[in-house]
């Protein structure tokens, strides 16, 4: 992810990382992208049911029981695994994740082993007692998926309703004094509602919130026509940038990220260049110490039967099963020629993404989405945006 407020506002500087000695089990959430060790931060979707179905949902979630989910003991026990390997934040997601009636007692058992607890949700269960629940516990964020205004919204969502319920979820939220911020997938079918986005974050005083582009995985596979091109992301990148300013310098500063697009950091970085401005030198060295993409390395994904993968995005390969292994052990097998490869993935780029001078920043983008394009995992991420001239 490519903190916009952070790089081009100035809200982190890299002695701030330095201070902690960029150690993940010491860094605070919001500079933990820039960790030396890159203990990896664990998305775990607990569960493939879900209330909703998203036409873009990576998981291809449904309204249905799923007898593959690990019980109530089995996620305990990985927890307390996951604690014992120094995995610094467990970000709990689905389907929706609040349809594991445990839900609550998972994420305080992650606080009390030391970890941070983070829910990706639809927002549409979490009621006023839930989220002081969640806040008595320690939870340290909840992140809210919007697609949009709400006729989008509830389109993308499939369901009638599905905004305001999300809206009453981020209410309540806020009324318990629990961190909440937004999640939005960019694409063309959503593009002209960002700017209803800042507006919305302005109006509910909402503090963060991420905009993702999007990977072609599960039902998101289906989207790829509706995908931006090089000339729309540019435009995006640079409106949300500029958003980001306004609020910065009008007093409002608010915490806005852009994910799973690693060409977004030199992208910034050659804008300040641009402009002159005198931090350029100290974005690049943020984004050195970020690294680019971490599938693999800084980020890893357990599924809900308890496989593991590279990432949430990349579950149609699996290094092995939670319970059958614990997940260090998993995790720092390089016997696996792909774990290996993905711990150096640099070496093995191809196109090109291998030619480009910004691959040390980059580390190669997104290997799903070059995969499903091109067929090669180690092919060029065809989400790049930059133009030769940038990347020589």
């Amino acid at each position: 992810m490519i903190g916009i407020s952070k790089l081009y506002c100035g809200t982190v500087e890299p002695s701030d990382a330095l201070r902690y000695g960029r150690r993940s089990g010491e860094l605070p959430s919001h500079l933990l992208q820039f960790s030396e060790d890159k203990k990896p931060v664990v998305v775990w979707n607990v569960t493939q049911a879900c209330n909703l179905k998203c036409i873009h949902c990576y998981a291809r979630a449904a309204d249905q029981k799923y007898k593959e989910e690990l019980t109530h003991d089995q996620a305990l026990k990985l927890i307390d695994e996951l604690a014992d390997f120094g995995v610094p934040v467990i970000l709990f997601s689905g389907g929706e994740p609040f349809m594991r009636t445990d839900l609550v007692d998972l994420a305080r058992h992650t606080v009390q082993n030391g970890m941070r607890a983070v829910i990706s949700t639809n927002g549409t269960l979490i009621n006023r007692d839930k989220a002081c629940e969640l806040r008595e516990i320690g939870l340290s964020y909840v992140g809210v998926s919007l697609d949009g205004m709400e006729e989008v919204h509830d389109h993308f969502r499939g369901k009638k309703g599905a905004f305001r319920e999300a809206m009453d979820g981020i209410k309540n939220c806020k009324e318990a004094d629990l961190k909440v911020g937004l999640r939005f997938t960019m694409n063309r079918l959503n593009v002209d509602e960002i700017p209803k986005i800042f507006d919305l974050i302005e109006e509910y005083d909402i503090p963060r919130a991420c905009f993702y582009h999007l990977v072609y995985a599960g039902r998101g596979t289906d989207l790829v026509k509706d995908d931006l091109d090089h000339s729309e992301t540019r435009k995006v990148v640079d409106l949300i940038i500029e958003r980001t300013k306004d609020f910065h310098d009008r007093g409002m500063p608010k915490e806005i990220l852009t994910v799973d697009n690693h060409a977004d950091g030199p992208y910034v970085y050659l804008r300040m260049l641009r402009e002159n401005n005198p931090r350029a030198g100290e974005v690049l060295q943020l984004l050195k110490m970020n690294e680019g993409n971490s599938s693999g390395r800084g980020i890893g994904c357990i599924s809900w039967d308890g496989k593991v993968h590279a990432d949430q995005f990349w579950r149609h390969y699996s290094f092995g099963n939670v319970l059958e292994r614990p997940f260090g052990e998993i995790w720092s097998d390089l016997s696996n020629p792909l774990m290996a490869q993905l711990k150096d993935k640099k070496n093995y780029i191809k196109g090109r993404c291998a030619k480009c001078k910004w691959l040390d920043v980059c580390a190669g983008n997104f290997r799903v989405r070059a995969e499903a394009v091109t067929g090669d995992i180690w092919g060029e991420d065809p989400a790049c945006y930059l133009t030769d001239e940038e990347i020589r």
